[in-house]
């Protein structure tokens, strides 16, 4: 086993029927992007009643069709959020608790200690973080927050600090596959190939998720200099 192969996300996502949410952090080729990326699935009718809205330069996910929302508690939240020169995205409302402390001055780390994984038991969904960072060049942080026991009496915190490699990037999702209950993601996040190109980003992710499960996706790619960006959004939902 190669433990610096980096592969296509193609590799990861096709033919898996469930890998829940999803996050893709990583350096373009040339250099000079900050490539982000989320997606969204969903099995059950209300986690599949979501669209992705831009609000901003940040992301909100809505209900499609808001008589038809069940539970908008885990479902409703920023997925991703700008603050100064980060970025901010996650699978959940601890998009706002990372934001909220890093505006007093405190870190990523220290706010996902006061979070836990998802309260959906017997699944226990896991909660991933990712953080962008566009000051003195750019580097980047994951976390994955899920449960140490099936009684989800427990939380297990992991964080991953990288620096920003041409070409590389990671990606960390909440599932292994479809299951009851769900397998969680274990492991590290997983070493990716980046392209240059937003477009062949953003079709290679959607084209290879499963089409019965897959909601939403966004992809940006910001100029690491200037904090420009380019962004695509597909909502299965609305066209």
């Amino acid at each position: 086993m190669n433990v610096y192969e980096s592969k296509n996300i193609k590799d990861y996502i096709e033919g898996n029927p469930y890998v829940g949410r999803g996050i893709i952090i990583g350096r373009s080729p040339d250099g000079k992007k900050a490539v982000t990326a989320y997606f969204i699935m969903g099995r059950s009718a209300n986690s599949r009643n979501r669209v992705f809205e831009e609000i901003g330069d940040d992301v909100m996910i809505k209900p499609f069709d808001e008589s038809k929302v069940e539970d908008p508690s885990l479902i409703i939240y920023y997925p991703l959020r700008v603050c100064d020169k980060k970025i901010i995205v996650t699978n959940g409302d601890q998009t706002d608790t990372i934001k909220d402390f890093m505006e007093t001055g405190m870190c990523f780390q220290c706010a996902l200690r006061t979070r836990s994984f998802e309260p959906d038991g017997p699944n226990w969904t896991p909660r991933i973080s990712g953080l962008v960072s566009l000051e003195d060049d750019f580097t980047y942080k994951m976390s994955i927050l899920k449960s140490a026991d099936p009684e989800g009496t427990y939380c297990s915190r992991y964080f991953f600090e990288y620096q920003g490699i041409a070409g590389q990037g990671h990606f960390i999702h909440t599932y292994v596959t479809d299951g009851n209950p769900i397998p969680s993601f274990t492991g590290e996040p997983k070493r990716l190939l980046m392209p240059d190109d937003i477009d062949e980003m953003t079709n290679e992710i959607w084209d290879n998720l499963n089409e019965d499960n897959k909601i939403s996706l966004y992809v940006r790619y910001t100029d690491i200099d200037t904090g420009e960006y380019e962004k695509r959004i597909i909502n299965k939902w609305r066209v």
